[in-house]
């Protein structure tokens, strides 16, 4: 009968992946057809420039605030690359919170402790699912950087100006490099000045690297200069520090595998006893010291994971 219910669980998840799969193809098509729609709409709309430039930075999330934590808040959103809609992220929130719910309630029983649990996971998971999607943005961008540098300096060096080859870098790379270099020549083309233009381009990327390309080019809008040559043996050098990157990963990658295992064991000691014998934890969960030892646990696991990410994330 196990065997069975095995079997059951594991047909249910395969059609799960089939529906997700197909489901990314339908979102990304609908993704795609609502940014050229909203491109064209903002390029019909007839308001003045600086009420344009306002709303598409309020669609990243980057609407000027005075507070610093929020701002600072608003930045971090924004180099994710997802737009905010609050309708969506609070029907999200609630499902995230349900489901993470009733999976406690089935370790400390139906009550407001597994609500409280539900909440405080639910904001973890929305955390860690953000802060994914910002690193692996950040790190697309950081493998295109020398590549749109090398454009902006093939634009240069035909006579474009600055504007016309940030442009340039926007129709011929990918994203993200695309959607960022493109607000920015649109910036520029609305009347904003050079320097506040790419400091917003830094704002809403968050790679270090880029503030490199950010002070040669304010440094030479200032003083003057060859700007294809700057530019041209800044490509280098970013391509030599990525160099440098990739190889000290490859090194830590052992002690990065090391360190998943050791963080995943426990939770997959757990459902694998409780799957092969659901009644080996039911018989100490009524225990007074159940609780402090799973808090005991989990204060251990999360000192443990960040000592091993310091170990194995060496910064170049």
């Amino acid at each position: 009968m196990r065997e069975l219910w095995i079997v059951s669980a594991l047909i249910f998840l395969a059609v799960l992946l089939g529906i997700w799969g197909s489901s990314r193809l339908v979102i990304e098509a609908w993704r795609t057809r609502q940014a050229i729609n909203r491109r064209l709409r903002q390029t019909r709309e007839p308001a003045d420039q600086s009420a344009a430039l306002n709303a598409r930075r309020a669609g990243r999330s980057l609407a000027d605030v005075r507070n610093p934590l929020l701002r600072r808040v608003l930045e971090h959103f924004a180099q994710t690359g997802l737009r905010f809609e609050r309708m969506r992220f609070l029907f999200a929130s609630i499902g995230l919170t349900v489901a993470f719910a009733v999976a406690w309630s089935a370790a400390l029983g139906i009550g407001p402790l597994s609500l409280l649990a539900g909440c405080m996971s639910a904001a973890f998971a929305i955390l860690i699912y953000l802060e994914t999607v910002r690193r692996k943005r950040i790190a697309r961008f950081a493998e295109l950087l020398p590549d749109a540098i090398d454009v902006i300096v093939r634009g240069v060096r035909v006579g474009y100006p600055l504007p016309v080859a940030l442009e340039l870098v926007a129709r011929e790379l990918p994203e993200p490099i695309k959607t960022e270099f493109g607000m920015t020549a649109d910036e520029i083309s609305f009347g904003q000045d050079v320097r506040p233009a790419l400091a917003n381009l830094y704002r809403r990327v968050g790679h270090e690297d880029l503030l490199f390309l950010v002070v040669a080019i304010n440094v030479q809008t200032q003083t003057g200069g060859n700007l294809a040559e700057v530019l041209s043996r800044l490509s280098r050098l970013i391509r030599a520090r990525m160099k440098l990157h990739l190889k000290v990963r490859a090194l830590s990658a052992e002690g990065r595998v090391s360190a998943v295992v050791l963080s995943l064991m426990p939770f997959i000691l757990f459902g694998g006893v409780s799957l092969i014998s659901p009644s080996y934890f039911g018989e100490i969960r009524h225990e007074p010291l159940v609780y402090p030892a799973l808090v005991y646990c989990a204060l251990s696991l999360i000192i443990g994971n960040l000592v091993m990410y310091r170990m194995v994330n060496l910064r170049v």
